[in-house]
């Protein structure tokens, strides 16, 4: 009998037990139970905030704390938004009025209807804190400073009512900032920042509010990342360089906020995403409701229609809307599978693009559910897991997604809160 090499042997148990103890990689629903999800920009209607109708129950919006739930989506940010009105003393008392009932409305959610389900965070500690409770997060960010009106005091009062990161315009140009729609006619009021608007910038430092570029015109981003002595964000902006919007951040921009050791938060807003694909499927997708709707006595309206709606008109509306869609489910489905719609898919382009430009350490995720945002595959919170599932299909590991789902919008509130601190202190010296 030929004798057995015992190297043969030795090497033979060695691969054996490499093998048994060779752990399978996590899933994508393992991944996403494990880390803190972290949408940054959700809008709200008040309507859906009162004891008979708020976010504790299935309302009729993309985000509610049974969504939340049902989608391991951890943290949302509530949105203050402000439209942009008259630079006058009445439209910033009704600016105020409006960013008043909205302060009021997310505060009522967290300690009136639902104080067992979801709690407010206002620092990052709170975040991990509440997290580890079991509990959803509620955080509030500002879009469009212009409620603020003409005294800077006012950045202090937002930040006591809980606003953690505020934008300086919207679509408009505000007493603080111009805005990126500024582009589309080349007239500006300010040639990026205001005077006042320097001052906000300042004061937010000091009270450790994040700066949001998303919204304003290029030259006030560039001037915010200059003057800001904490890092920037954009709270819901895509990459430029794979969707030419203003909306977006071209690779100069992307650069300043990586220089300030801020984050993007890409958004799912189809437009933004991919315009081609938005235009094309929503052209042929509202040209088959339109038929349908016809048969069945049911109108459709676009989204700024929709807009003009008071709250129970738009209810009504959105009742007589889901019938349509499950009318139509068919057809619909018959119909992506020729004109496909923006989807995870394209919305990870993206992410893959400004980590690939930027780092890892600087790209983050938001939906703009309930102002126009959500793509097939994430069309409202209980579907969150899905852009998960296409991060882990790609290749992208744990770490990787914990960092990319909150982990560095958490790294970026930190450093705020550090700067806060630090600017307060040589106050008091």
């Amino acid at each position: 009998m030929r004798a057995i090499n015992p190297l043969v042997i030795f090497s033979f148990l060695v691969f054996s037990c490499s093998q048994e103890k060779k752990t399978p990689p996590l899933t994508a629903e393992e991944i996403h139970k494990s880390i803190i999800t972290i949408d940054t920009h959700d809008d709200i209607n008040v309507g859906n905030f009162t004891d008979s109708l708020n976010y504790s129950t299935e309302t009729q919006s993309q985000v509610h704390i049974p969504g939340m739930e049902a989608g391991g989506l951890d943290v949302a940010w509530f949105i203050v938004y402000t439209g942009q009105g008259d630079l006058t003393q009445e439209g910033y008392a009704l600016a105020a009025s409006n960013a008043d009932d909205k302060f009021n409305a997310i505060h009522r959610l967290v300690s009136e209807y639902a104080t067992d389900r979801i709690e407010l965070a206002l620092t990052a500690a709170d975040v991990l804190r509440i997290w580890k409770s079991g509990k959803k997060i509620a955080m509030i960010g500002v879009e469009n400073g212009f409620p603020i009106g003409e005294d800077v005091n006012n950045v202090e009062v937002f930040y006591n009512r809980g606003a953690r990161y505020m934008s300086l315009a919207h679509n408009g140009h505000s007493q603080l900032s111009d805005s990126n729609t500024g582009e589309k006619d080349g007239i500006y009021l300010h040639n990026g920042l205001s005077k006042l608007g320097k001052e906000v910038i300042d004061k937010m430092n000091y009270y450790g509010m994040m700066i949001d570029i998303s919204h304003p015109s290029k030259e006030a981003i560039r001037e915010m990342a200059l003057r800001s002595k904490a890092p920037i964000i954009a709270s819901h902006s895509s990459a430029r360089a794979l969707c030419n919007h203003s909306r977006n951040l071209d690779d100069e921009q992307l650069q300043w906020v990586k220089q300030s050791d801020g984050v993007v938060q890409t958004v799912a807003f189809s437009s933004y995403l991919n315009s081609e694909k938005h235009n094309n499927y929503n052209k042929a997708k509202d040209s088959l409701l339109k038929v349908i709707g016809e048969k069945n006595n049911i109108a459709v309206l676009d989204k700024y229609e929709m807009r003009a709606l008071d709250f129970d008109e738009l209810q009504t509306y959105l009742v007589q809307r889901k019938k349509l869609m499950e009318l139509a489910e068919k057809q619909m489905e018959a119909l992506k599978d020729k004109v496909p719609p923006v989807s995870v898919s394209d919305f990870v382009d993206h992410i893959d693009y400004i980590k690939n430009k930027i780092g890892i350490d600087h790209v983050g995720i938001s939906s703009d559910f309930d102002g126009g945002g959500g793509i097939e595959g994430w069309s409202n919170a209980s579907e969150s897991l899905n852009v998960t599932k296409e991060l882990v299909k790609r290749g992208y590991t744990k770490e990787e997604i914990e960092k990319i789902w909150g982990g560095n919008l958490l790294r970026v509130m930190e450093r705020v809160e550090a700067v806060a601190e630090d600017l307060q202190k040589l106050q008091e010296e």
